[in-house]
């Protein structure tokens, strides 16, 4: 695998007296200048990978490789990444441009190539004209800015974000995304960011890992995670769905237990017992090759679209209809919701 950039090769990290591993044989790899999302709950051990790459703990066991040169050992310092960190960890007795140069300053940069390194910093980040202020001075977005200027200007060879936007408010926090991915793209620098955050995570990634309990669940491309994930708690934690379980009774159909038949596009032999996931926005009002009635528990307005609770026999559907169509359900109405075959994705054997 030399053509890639970053590779994890059987990662383990046990910490003492822990019952069981936080990191668990997670392997992957990065081709230069992608950007890969370690996504997952807390606690799944995706800031410990991250930490681990970076060299801040140790492995217990596995290779961390960067351009086929294994650096699991490599001192912090020697390893040339860039960290921006959730709290930014800008010193407050600095000044913005000074932050920035820190690094440099500790690599022995001559300081007329650091003030010409930092103005382009300041630049790339678009906080030209801001580099005398004090970090107190600065907007949370700002501060988020500097923290990436400080992290870029080393030049790194991999560029780690552990939970970056966490800690601004929601509109800011959608900004700074379109930042990061702009400021990613124009450096081409390779990076993998830790969030928790779905739609971070599908908005701002080449490629998304999906962890759970310290192993790998799933890597791939935002729309091969949201349309076809491999597990159920890939299923469950990536977007909303409804999930369907029965028995294949022929090909290309099963029979879901107190909803019938329903039509789908795979290759399952008959008799098998399998696990289906329709997404919201799948579902359409009426009928169809599969149509299910039943009584709209809830509605919630979500701006462009309208999500609604169905509940058909045993089964709790969710629909995402626009919010322009000529008639609404309301609560309390039946209504048939259908899905194409080809919109129905199998998740894989039911327990």
């Amino acid at each position: 695998m030399a053509d890639h950039h970053v590779e994890i090769d059987n990662l383990v990290k046990t910490y003492p007296g822990a019952l069981k591993p936080s990191v668990d044989h997670v392997s992957l790899s990065l081709p230069r200048g992608e950007m890969l999302a370690l996504l997952g709950p807390s606690g799944c051990g995706k800031t410990t990978i991250l930490r681990m790459i970076a060299g801040l703990i140790p492995a217990t066991s596995g290779e961390i490789r960067l351009d086929g040169r294994n650096i699991s050992a490599t001192p912090v310092h020697k390893r040339n990444m860039g960290m921006v960190f959730q709290a930014y960890a800008l010193f407050p007795h600095m000044d913005v441009s000074e932050n920035i140069a820190f690094g440099l300053e500790m690599r022995g940069i001559p300081k007329s190539e650091r003030k010409d390194r930092v103005a382009r910093a300041l630049d790339l980040v678009k906080l030209s004209g801001l580099g005398e202020r004090r970090v107190s001075q600065l907007s949370g977005g700002q501060q988020q800015r500097a923290a990436i200027a400080r992290s870029l200007v080393i030049e790194p060879a991999l560029l780690l974000f552990d939970e970056p936007l966490s800690n601004l408010d929601a509109k800011l926090r959608d900004e700074m995304r379109d930042e990061i991915r702009d400021i990613q793209n124009r450096t081409g620098v390779t990076s993998i960011f830790v969030t928790h955050d779905q739609d971070e995570a599908l908005s701002m990634a080449d490629r998304l890992a999906v962890m759970s309990e310290g192993r790998l669940e799933q890597i791939g491309t935002p729309r091969e995670i949201f349309d076809r994930p491999k597990t159920d708690f890939v299923a469950s934690f990536i977007g909303a769905g409804s999930f369907l379980a029965g028995t294949v009774v022929a090909p290309g159909r099963a029979e879901i237990p107190g909803l019938g038949a329903l039509h789908f596009s795979g290759a399952i032999p008959a008799g098998q017992k399998a696990r289906f996931l329709v997404r919201p926005h799948r579902f359409v009002l009426g009928e169809g090759v599969n149509a299910f009635s039943g009584i709209v528990e809830h509605v919630t307005y979500r701006g462009q679209v309208l999500t609604l609770g169905v509940r058909a026999g045993e089964h709790r559907l969710q629909a995402d209809l626009p919010t322009h169509a000529a008639a609404l359900p309301a609560r309390g109405e039946r209504v048939t919701l259908s899905v194409a075959p080809e919109d129905v994705t199998l998740i894989g054997e039911a327990a």
